[in-house]
């Protein structure tokens, strides 16, 4: 069926339904949209037959009419935060509570819950003891295990611990949600699930595993009194999410034990296809028109994504925690679909904002023997060294982008995700797609993200050496003179990483101020749940080598780091002054901000 799908009682009716099959509670507003994962999972759904409502930031505060108003489903409901991790969505790095919301109508704040996922499971458990609650999302996913919560400053058991959900999906879910619908359809108990991949649940009793070897991380508590076990178990957790053919991992809480199945490695590039070209509307509802704009699809309406996946391995990052290490890609037909059905839209002007994924250029890269990379536990197929057996070629994107741009009505096609120019090789065509980006494709700036200028910082970030950064301006200085080109290039920076010391972010600028940037947005570290850095943070190791590491955790530490970026300020030169006495570096202040 044609339109948005139902999120009031009255819309239901106007469809002749008496009843629904599954509930989608979200932290997002309702956009139907394939970059929205409240729409994924229901559309999926609905394409496998079944009746969907959406309640999108249902009201917490009251007497929770908002989560009765659509009734109880017939199967279950599934409930997320949102696109983002409500305790991101809510605060900046120093825990300031944010003033706007980027998935809200007008972009007004104080529509979810701090811990949204958390609240929504133990509340529909509450109203509806006897529905299953599946929970999934990025921050369902992120705290399947034992965890560092930056915001209440504690170690956290598994969300399944904390809330009464039933079950958990972790990672790109509408596979799974689809395969849930389909057993508990067929009579059978949410139990029957525990033996499917990419699911997790809490039970009295670890069942014995058919098909997968198991690892038993340390307990809960253990973790709790000793942050070297914690180090510990993330290594394994790691190890596992690298993996194609990974363990199922159990971890002790209490009397009860957490279990994590592998993932689900069956989903390829038609069930990627399938997926985007589901029948969204592709608009925020209508209820909204009156409320203003969601800044978040605003900035995506004309953005076509090309792949899901990262092999980067970042440690500050979620992506290949949750999308996984291994590429998806769409395939050229799919794309170039959905690329002329934007172009035909009332409202399209000729630009398409961004073709890209995860990493803009990553396109249709993989292993060249796909035996190899079943074995592999690499967290990077690109750190410290490109591996072998990896495809880089970027011949398929340079293609895409050309076709792309040749659709009908498209004047302009920009690459707005981030591109990995350490992927570039003379071998690879890479330099060749950095050339067509920076003469075709660039809306006079162009992002990239070094991170850092400190190889001893970098390592620990797992990004490259700060040099290939050098080398790719030259490039972009070189094409833009050659072409009578006037755009930028700009570098993206972390302050206050595990590892950085404050002597590493004042030879940061310094080298920034040589190059003559003065730089306006730098991201102050954000210790965000399983990610490597995050786990670094909180116990002072890192947990791939099992060595201490240095990190600023003070507030006034952080600050003084990100207060470096900005010498070029006057009313900071006394506090950067004082810092660098302070810390025994009177060395860098001549060259940072002179006498």
């Amino acid at each position: 069926m044609s339109g948005f799908l139902p999120i009031t009682a009255k819309e239901i009716e106007q469809r002749g339904w008496d009843y629904v099959d599954v509930i989608v509670v979200s932290g997002d507003a309702y956009v139907d949209h394939p970059s929205f994962g409240h729409a994924v999972i229901a559309r999926s759904l609905e394409a496998a037959g079944y009746r969907v409502a959406i309640l999108p930031q249902p009201n917490w505060r009251d007497d929770l009419r908002d989560f009765r108003k659509l009734g109880k489903p017939r199967l279950f409901f599934s409930a997320s935060s949102g696109c983002m991790d409500s305790m991101v969505n809510h605060y900046t790095a120093a825990k300031r509570l944010r003033s706007n919301d980027a998935y809200t109508p007008g972009g007004e704040a104080g529509f979810r819950p701090d811990y949204a996922t958390y609240v929504y499971a133990k509340t529909l458990k509450k109203l509806f003891p006897d529905t299953p609650v599946v929970i999934g999302g990025i921050e369902a996913s992120m705290r399947r295990l034992t965890h560092y919560d930056y915001w209440s400053d504690t170690l956290k058991p598994s969300i399944l611990a904390d809330t009464n959900a039933d079950l958990l999906v972790y990672g790109m879910g509408e596979k799974v949600i689809v395969d849930i619908a389909d057993t508990l359809n067929a009579g059978l108990p949410i139990s029957h699930l525990h033996s499917h991949p990419q699911v997790g649940y809490i039970t009295d009793k670890v069942p014995a595993a058919e098909h997968w070897e198991t690892i038993t991380l340390h307990s809960h508590e253990a973790c709790q009194k000793d942050k070297f076990k914690q180090a510990q178990n993330f290594h394994h957790i790691e190890l596992e999410s690298n993996k194609i053919e990974a363990k199922r991992i159990v971890q002790p809480v209490g009397k009860q034990y957490i279990v994590i199945n592998p993932p689900d490695t069956n989903f390829g590039q038609s069930d990627l296809d399938r997926s985007f070209e589901l029948p969204y509307m592709r608009l925020p509802h209508p209820k909204y028109a009156k409320r203003g704009a969601i800044p978040a699809f605003e900035m995506i309406k004309f953005s076509v994504n090309t792949h899901r996946g990262c092999f980067g391995g970042c440690s500050f990052c979620t992506i290949s925690a949750h999308q996984g290490k291994q590429v998806v890609s769409r395939s050229e037909e799919s794309i170039l679909r959905e690329v002329a059905l934007l172009a035909e839209r009332t409202d399209f002007h000729g630009v398409i904002t961004d073709l890209g994924g995860p990493s803009a250029n990553m396109y249709r890269m993989k292993g060249k023997n796909a035996e190899l990379c079943r074995k592999c536990s690499r967290y990077s197929c690109i750190h410290p060294t490109h591996c072998k057996n990896l495809d880089s070629d970027h011949t398929p994107l340079i293609e895409l982008c050309h076709k792309a741009s040749a659709v009908p009505k498209v004047k302009h096609l920009f690459i707005g995700s981030g591109i990995r120019y350490d992927l570039f090789t003379n071998e690879n065509n890479g330099y060749r797609y950095w050339e067509d980006v920076v003469r075709h494709h660039v809306s006079g700036r162009l992002k990239v993200a070094p991170e850092h200028t400190s190889d001893k910082v970098l390592q620990c970030m797992r990004k490259p050496s700060f040099r290939l950064f050098g080398d790719i301006k030259r490039r972009f200085d070189d094409i833009c003179r050659k072409h009578g080109l006037n755009q930028q290039l700009i570098p993206y920076f972390i302050s206050s990483h595990p590892g950085c010391r404050l002597r590493d972010m004042a030879e940061l600028a310094i080298t920034m101020k040589g190059m003559g940037y003065k730089l306006e947005q730098i991201q102050d570290f954000t210790p965000t749940p399983m990610t490597l850095a995050t786990e670094m943070y909180y116990t002072g190791y890192n947990p791939a080598t099992m060595e201490k590491v240095f990190v600023a955790r003070h507030p006034n530490e952080k600050r003084e780091q990100n207060r470096m970026f900005f010498w070029y300020k006057a009313e900071n030169r006394n506090a950067i002054r004082q810092s660098l006495i302070k810390s025994h570096n009177e060395d860098l202040i001549r060259k940072l901000i002179g006498n």
